[in-house]
């Protein structure tokens, strides 16, 4: 049966708000919010942590009947969702289990990808083409509501993995699997030429580039051909450049 929420005061919807803006509050109850019901017709049909669904008046859509289902008013939904203009549908996922890091050829880390919108991008990306992925340091949450709207609902369908330099270091290593960064160094090789598919593949920040010890430790250097007048690719296009040439599709 169908709950009704029509003050913004409720405590329910001033959690929701909480879980908007803070990744303590989001690890602290394991929840994460999303909205819009493109990205809750995604959750529905690959999310199993599907936890609550916010709706407004008129706007219908079927979820499972464990799911809470509340209806509320359009001040309400004008509260909790972070759209501009809602679309009628906020709802909490559960975070899902944390994996353990496991290193695969052709694979991707992200090195301080900060912008929701860059790593939401490459997560879609690699979902498409089935590249793995692992957050390093200073990485955006991959569960705040920009990145899962940016990802189109790829954090539903492929679970992500967080980890630090030293162990994504020490287990590609033993795993007889290659680092390459991507960097304008003097030893950096053409990627059309490199077997890419064979290696782990670093993707640094977007104003810094990849960190110093992990230009210095990793055993490649991959350059993207481009324009001389051209300085740099975007984070997330240079990142879809490596994961195309890693022939996953």
């Amino acid at each position: 049966m169908e709950e009704r929420i029509t003050s913004r005061r409720n405590p329910l919807v001033q959690q929701v708000k909480k879980l908007l803006t803070s990744k303590r509050e989001r690890e602290k109850l394991g929840l994460f919010v999303s909205d819009g019901t493109k990205l809750l017709e995604e959750a529905v049909r690959y999310c199993p942590g599907l936890h609550t669904v916010f709706l407004s008046e008129g706007v219908e859509v079927r979820v499972p009947e464990s799911c809470r289902v509340i209806r509320v008013s359009r001040e309400v939904m004008e509260a909790i969702s972070p759209m501009e203009t809602p679309q009628g549908a906020v709802f909490l996922c559960k975070l899902p289990e944390k994996r353990e890091f496991r290193p695969e050829k052709g694979m991707l880390l992200l090195d301080g990808i900060q912008d929701p919108g860059n790593l939401g991008t490459i997560l879609r990306t690699a979902d498409a083409w089935n590249v793995p992925v692992a957050l390093l340091e200073g990485c955006a949450d991959p569960f705040s509501h920009k990145v899962v709207r940016s990802s189109m609902g790829a954090v539903f369908r492929t679970p992500v993995m967080v980890t630090d330099w030293q162990t994504a270091k020490e287990s590609c290593a033993r795993a007889g699997i290659p680092v390459a960064v991507t960097a304008l160094n003097q030893r950096a090789e053409d990627i059309r030429k490199a077997e890419v598919s064979a290696m782990a593949v670093v993707i640094g920040s977007e104003g810094q580039g990849v960190r110093r010890e992990i230009l210095e430790s990793a055993g490649h250097c991959l350059i993207i051909p481009m324009n001389d007048h051209c300085e740099s690719l975007n984070a997330a296009i240079a990142a879809a450049t490596v994961m195309w040439q890693m022939g996953k599709v």
